[in-house]
């Protein structure tokens, strides 16, 4: 073997030697000396041993069949970070007998793709098949995901790409309709805490952990497997340096105080974080606002979710009185986007305080919650007859569209005393603009066009102008 190793770690196809390719748990590290992440010596070598993913592994699941039929196909595997994916690529290769070839699309190009295809081209004159595993592959452009689709296609190798993206949004079409795609979730509490018990029986058995160091450390991992596997490596370094035994949660959150959530996602303090920034924008105090947004991301919070919610506070609290909060919600999303951490936080920032100081109402939140409960309620009433299309003669002669007035031909370009809800309801008045801000001038054009109905002699309108506080004549509220 030369000095200078090729993409596969070897110069030579193994099967033209005799060999099997190297893979988990096939032979010794290339330096003895080197240690190995406990995440690695954790890897699972079965089915059996992958935690969580029961939606997909558990019995008569698809992934469990795919394994069990001996018959490989192409996928995607979709989910967070830790949750098994690099595992189940392996495990495929081990069960069908395949060689198995690895990419990162982070570090790896076309020059890559035909090593990996010449490689495979090899290993089938010798009679084996090839699985290809990409790893990010949504990080590949359109260009290098194109280059597998013939190889994809002449089944030369079974293609599994891993990616945290939505591939609906990051794959592409070509390739997502020649793979399965399956969806690998975090892992929940449970499968967490029995990871973390195998964990530590294995890795250091002498080692005893109280109740609420465990759930600590399981709570910091956040359901990625790998992360929980460091901080047991990073405690067990610490507690062994020291002298702790057992370790507590006091002593979990020395160790680990550079990588400490302040919450767990899905935990307590993690929902009264995310509500004390919400309330802190609907009560107009930006100070407020921005130490809630930056308590949370100091804390571990994903960036993206932040500004998710800033978009839920543009549209819930905010609405049309003014209406530039949702699209500076959606820049502010889309520079994070394309800046990243640390850059892309102060456009959330600006954003946040936006929401603060902007005009406050929650007027189309309350009716399209309203008219929704009355839809539960009145269930599946008829579209009248003049508001319905007529494209063929029996429609028109069944009355349909008859009686139609076409605002655009109307006096202000508005039908005064249309009707335009289904036969018999009544307006009852569901959007009841806010006196603030862009609503306030809404709520006198909306009383202006109900004062034109009222002449025209609409029922079921007239009589219930929207008044500047936002209600209807009637006293509702």
């Amino acid at each position: 073997m030369s000095d200078d190793p090729d993409l596969f770690g070897m110069d030579d196809h193994p099967a033209a030697q005799g060999k099997k390719p190297l893979g988990p748990g096939s032979g010794k590290l290339p330096c003895e000396s080197v240690p190995v992440p406990l995440a690695e010596r954790m890897r699972p070598a079965s089915l059996d041993e992958v935690a969580g993913q029961a939606h997909l592994l558990g019995p008569g699941k698809p992934l469990r069949l795919a394994f069990e039929s001996g018959k490989p196909h192409s996928m995607i595997l979709w989910g967070p970070p830790g949750t098994g994916k690099t595992t189940l690529a392996r495990l495929m290769a081990k069960g069908f007998d395949a060689d198995f070839i690895a990419l990162s699309a982070v570090f790896s190009g076309v020059k890559e793709i035909r090593e990996a295809v010449a490689h495979a081209e090899a290993a089938r004159k010798l009679g084996r098949h090839t699985l290809l595993f990409v790893d990010e592959v949504h990080r590949f452009n359109k260009a290098q995901q194109d280059a597998f689709l013939p190889y994809v296609e002449q089944g030369l190798v079974t293609f599994i790409g891993a990616t945290t993206e939505n591939p609906s949004f990051e794959v592409n079409a070509a390739l997502l309709s020649r793979a399965a795609t399956y969806v690998l979730e975090a892992l929940d509490p449970g499968a967490m805490a029995g990871l973390f018990e195998r964990t530590r029986r294995s890795a250091c058995p002498d080692l005893a952990f109280d109740d609420d160091a465990r759930d600590r450390m399981t709570g910091f991992a956040d359901g990625d497997a790998r992360r929980l596997m460091n901080l047991i490596e990073q405690v067990q370094i610490a507690a062994v340096t020291t002298g702790e035994n057992p370790v507590t949660a006091h002593f979990v959150e020395q160790t680990l105080s550079r990588d400490l959530r302040r919450f767990d996602k899905g935990g307590e303090a993690f929902y009264d974080q995310i509500s004390a920034l919400h309330k802190s924008v609907r009560g107009s105090d930006p100070d407020a606002a921005l130490y809630w947004m930056c308590r949370m991301l100091d804390g571990g919070a994903d960036p993206l979710y932040i500004g998710r919610r800033i978009v839920r506070m543009a549209t819930e609290d905010i609405g049309l009185a003014d209406p530039r909060a949702l699209e500076i919600a959606l820049n502010a999303c889309a520079a994070f986007e394309r800046l990243g951490s640390p850059e892309g936080e102060l456009a959330l920032a600006e954003a946040i305080v936006f929401m603060a100081c902007a005009a406050k109402s929650n007027a189309v939140y309350l009716a399209y919650g309203a008219v929704r409960r009355f839809i539960r309620q009145s269930g599946s009433l008829s579209v009248p007859l003049h508001l319905r299309n007529a494209p063929t003669k029996l429609m028109k002669e069944l009355g349909y569209s008859h009686g139609y007035r076409y605002a655009h031909d109307e006096p202000q370009a508005y039908a005064a005393g249309e009707q335009y809800l289904p036969d018999g309801v009544e307006s009852p008045g569901w959007y009841r603009p806010a006196p603030r801000g862009m609503e306030a001038k809404i709520a006198e054009k909306l009383d202006y066009l109900r004062r034109l109905d009222a002449q025209a002699g609409r029922s079921g309108r007239e009589g219930k102008p929207v008044t500047a506080m936002g209600k209807s004549n009637d006293g509702a509220s």
